[in-house]
């Protein structure tokens, strides 16, 4: 699919966004995992949490939605998984994949998760590492995709195991295989990423030197329960960036998830000078939820790194667009992670802002971008079959001049099925 944007006069109206995805896998894994029938409201149709729903039947898990479109997956327990007839296919989801491992890792059955040829390009050695110390049996193939778990018949040995890189899908992994371990096991992370598993699960943190210690102990259980979707944040960023830069805009965004582990876009865009308000704060679930009204506003460029990296790492290939149209240098550093996403995001970053007339740097941890206003001019750029990259090579067609062609946009129905359209509807010629 080839999508051409035209440069927008103006963004208004209220955004319709999908649910968050991140949050979503968690509620069908956990669900799967409890006791009795759990209801999930506002489960979305996208790719990656669809293939996570895959993944769940395949192990025996009856997961449909009732007539008011909520989805009731039968929880049969820690133990009540039943083995795979075929592969596990994670389609494009990393999250799925390492999540999933997690939890398969314990079980007394053996089974191979797979997925697409970009999911099968992205490093699994840092799961197999602590799952191999638990006691695991996983074997990779050249640290990659399909994983190949055989069957444990005396459960997982606790560790204690310190993240060696932010990352919550490596920290859910361990978490999750905790659940299967014969004793406690305790995951030490130095820098905090997004906290979903351990609120979703009720596990204690213990704060230790101003390090956080996440706890999982024998015996915990997952009751059924009710969980509430919120709105994804990380979808809501392209129309906070689009409604920053595109002149005389005003976007609302209801019930966007604001858990202050994914939100460090907000304090990002602040500092740029963005024009941004949160209203109607409340609590859905275990997570905070609240209404963001979007104006334009003129943006300065704006030095990234540290701890806000890992709460910010899927808005970095958008705030890079922000940069570009900023006025004056923004560098995003310690975020050589973007290198192992469904591709190396910050290289497609480079080459496309690039191509739009942008001055940018590619560094071995981050870009250097040298804001000029909004003066991209339209031109032909690659999604590299990336979702992030396609939407944010959206954003970047709102502000060029003239018109801009993505190729391969169709992949931005991985976590945003109806992007384009979406974008479109707010947008005035």
């Amino acid at each position: 699919m080839i999508q051409t944007v035209r440069q927008a006069s103006s963004l208004r109206g209220t955004v319709s966004l999908p649910a968050d995805k991140s949050i979503s896998h968690r509620s069908a894994l956990l669900s799967a995992l409890g006791e009795g029938t759990s209801r999930i409201q506002n489960f979305p149709d996208s790719a990656d949490p669809q293939s996570t729903l895959d993944c769940v039947r395949g192990l025996g898990i009856a997961a449909e939605r009732d007539e008011e479109g909520v989805l009731e997956v039968e929880g049969r327990g820690l133990n009540g998984l039943r083995p795979p007839s075929a592969p596990l296919d994670c389609g494009n989801s990393g999250t799925t994949m390492r999540l999933l491992s997690g939890i398969l890792a314990g079980q007394r059955f053996g089974s191979v998760l797979s997925g697409d040829d970009s999911l099968q390009q992205r490093p699994m050695e840092r799961i197999a590492d602590p799952l191999t110390a638990m006691g695991a049996r996983i074997s990779l193939q050249d640290g990659h995709a399909p994983i190949r778990i055989r069957a444990t018949q005396s459960g997982l040995d606790p560790i204690e195991y310190r993240l060696p890189v932010a990352s919550a899908q490596v920290k859910s992994c361990v978490l999750l295989a905790g659940l299967f371990a014969e004793g406690k096991t305790v995951v030490i992370e130095p820098t905090p990423s997004r906290d979903h598993t351990e609120r979703m699960l009720g596990l204690p943190v213990e704060e230790v030197g101003g390090v956080r210690h996440l706890i999982v102990e024998q015996g915990h259980t997952i009751p059924s329960t009710e969980w509430t979707v919120p709105g994804d944040f990380s979808g809501a960023a392209f129309f906070l960036v689009a409604g920053s830069l595109v002149p005389d805009s005003e976007l609302r965004l209801k019930g966007v998830g604001l858990n202050p582990s994914r939100t460090a876009l907000l304090e990002v865009l602040d500092g740029m000078g963005a024009n941004i308000t949160v209203e109607n704060e409340r609590v859905k679930g275990a997570e905070p939820v609240g209404d963001i009204t979007v104006r334009s506003a003129v943006l300065s460029g704006v030095d990234v790194g540290g701890r806000l990296v890992p709460n910010l790492i899927d808005e970095i290939p958008v705030l890079a667009v922000a940069a570009a149209c900023a006025e004056g240098t923004t560098e995003i550093r310690d975020a050589e992670e973007l290198r192992v996403k469904e591709t190396d995001r910050l290289h497609a970053m480079a080459e496309n802002l690039n191509a739009l007339g942008a001055e940018v740097q590619e560094r071995e941890d981050g870009l250097i971008i040298e804001g000029n206003g909004p003066n991209l001019l339209g031109t032909t750029v690659r999604s590299f079959d990336d979702h992030r990259i396609a939407m944010a090579m959206g954003v970047a067609g709102l502000v060029a001049h003239g018109s801009t062609t993505i190729n391969d946009a169709e992949c931005a129905k991985v976590s945003f099925p109806g992007f384009w359209t979406e974008m479109d509807r707010v947008a005035s010629h």
